[in-house]
């Protein structure tokens, strides 16, 4: 990153926003510094840091927005490869293209860091300024604002943006006391599921622990990153965090960090790696070297949603994508992103496709409420 104190870049980063997380890690310094330092977010690797800093004549930072000169669409979790293919075919050049986001990381958070203050608005006027004048000046030919708050999503498209929509699987806490409380809002043959699964999961000889702060050693994190390579190479074929990145936030925000590690026989066997905000906590990683029927729902999904009830805390996001979590009492959301596009005849026709999505995803999103697994009233 570029010369930033962690404390001026974490004092614009904190949020105020009604309904968000006050802090989201993913945002903070240590978060974003260790990615670069890792060497895990390079312009080799198609993620060249250009972040866009608002200072005062006196050099004090007023805002900030964490953004990336791209040469692919990797690593994003908003898909626009086929708008770069159409692009090219006609003749364009998409890439490079401008992408205000967290690398590898599809959590809703703050992309224009800006305290509160009566600047604020205009602090987040001259961040978008900002990003216009960097795409000029870069020859990109758009930029993309991704999992962004509503505040962020008002700002953009203030400024002409288009707004795209997504969905994600969140659990929420309705002041559960316990696992058990959670359970009971559920239908008897979700229930019944749900507490077969935990059952069989562990049914092995498989405990579960939980580890924070310093209880992380390096051999926890020598274990997590061989269950992180070996399912990233199954599923994707290109994990993106190197061993390094690991250690980094180990040393610099250990205290942010879960990880559920499941281990067999004396040994480890699979692990989640999970974030810890002020009021949410969010799964990332996951993986394993043993096949064991349903550990991956424990490892990620309920075990998580007992760390929230066990820690007060008012949401679980479980990360991209995955219907399957609707069963296991995750519900349904609506994620947003904003992008500007600079030839106008691309933009005419992603205009058009995202009028159609947006009421596709609506749509979808209210068919998937109605399949939530909580019980009705008058069960």
């Amino acid at each position: 990153m570029k010369p930033v104190s962690a404390d001026a870049w974490d004092a614009c980063a904190r949020s105020t926003d009604p309904g968000t997380d006050p802090s989201n890690p993913f945002v903070s310094h240590a978060f974003l510094s260790s990615l670069e330092d890792s060497g895990c977010v390079t312009g080799a690797k198609g993620w060249m840091p250009l972040h866009v800093l608002v200072e005062d004549s006196a050099g004090t930072l007023l805002g900030a927005a964490p953004c990336y000169l791209k040469s692919h669409s990797m690593g994003e979790y908003v898909f626009d490869h086929s708008w770069a293919d159409a692009y090219e075919r006609a003749g364009g050049r998409y890439y490079p293209k401008l992408q205000a986001s967290v690398p590898f990381t599809p959590v809703s958070g703050p992309r224009l860091l800006v305290p509160d203050s009566d600047k604020a608005d205009g602090v987040r006027a001259h961040l978008i300024g900002g990003l216009d004048a960097l795409r000029e000046q870069t020859k990109a030919s758009s930029i993309h604002a991704t999992f962004l708050q509503d505040k962020d999503v008002q700002s953009f498209e203030a400024a002409g943006f288009l707004l795209r929509d997504d969905q994600q699987f969140h659990w929420f806490n309705e002041d559960y006391g316990s696992f058990e409380d959670f359970l009971a809002a559920l239908s008897s043959r979700k229930r019944k599921a749900i507490r077969r699964e935990r059952r069989d999961a562990l049914a092995n000889g498989i405990t579960v622990e939980w580890l924070r702060g310093r209880d992380i050693t390096e051999a926890h994190w020598d274990a997590f990153f061989s269950f992180y390579m070996d399912t990233g190479s199954r599923k994707w074929g290109r994990p993106y965090l190197n061993r390094g990145f690991f250690s980094l936030i180990g040393e610099r925000m250990a205290d942010r960090i879960l990880l559920v590690m499941a281990k067999r026989a004396g040994s480890y066997i699979a692990g989640a790696i999970n974030f810890v905000g002020d009021t949410r906590l969010y799964g990332r990683n996951w993986g394993c070297v043993e096949d064991h029927p349903f550990l991956h729902f424990e490892v990620c999904y309920y075990q998580a949603i007992d760390y929230a009830v066990a820690h007060g805390l008012d949401r679980v996001e479980a990360g991209a994508q995955g219907e399957h979590k609707l069963a296991r009492g995750y519900r349904p959301v609506i994620t947003h992103s904003a992008h500007e596009i600079a030839d106008p005849g691309l933009r005419e026709a992603i205009a058009a496709y995202l009028d159609q999505e947006r009421a596709y995803m609506a749509k979808a999103v209210d068919e998937l409420a109605e399949a939530v697994p909580f019980r009705h009233t008058d069960e």
